[in-house]
């Protein structure tokens, strides 16, 4: 069973772009490649943040918009977070 991900990425306008996956490596590379999320297109990635863990993509979906939600500050803090709250 393949896990999901919600992962953030730094653009170069200093914004962060938040997403799911469950190949974390070739969505980056996606990302970087210019064939990624209309967003990361017009504001080209920087480097990979982090990434947390879910079971599967239902989860990783909620979790995405909840940090989405989140402020920017609290971000970081979210992605190092593995007890499961949001």
């Amino acid at each position: 069973m393949r896990m999901w991900y919600v992962y953030l990425i730094e653009c170069r306008n200093g914004s962060w772009y938040a997403g799911i996956t469950n190949d974390l490596e070739a969505r980056y590379a996606a990302h970087v490649s210019g064939k990624g999320a209309r967003y990361t297109r017009a504001n080209p990635p920087v480097k990979l943040l982090g990434a947390r863990p879910f079971p599967d993509r239902s989860a990783a979906s909620r979790a995405e918009h909840e940090v989405k939600r989140l402020p920017k500050s609290k971000k970081l803090a979210w992605l190092g977070d593995q007890s499961g709250s949001v």
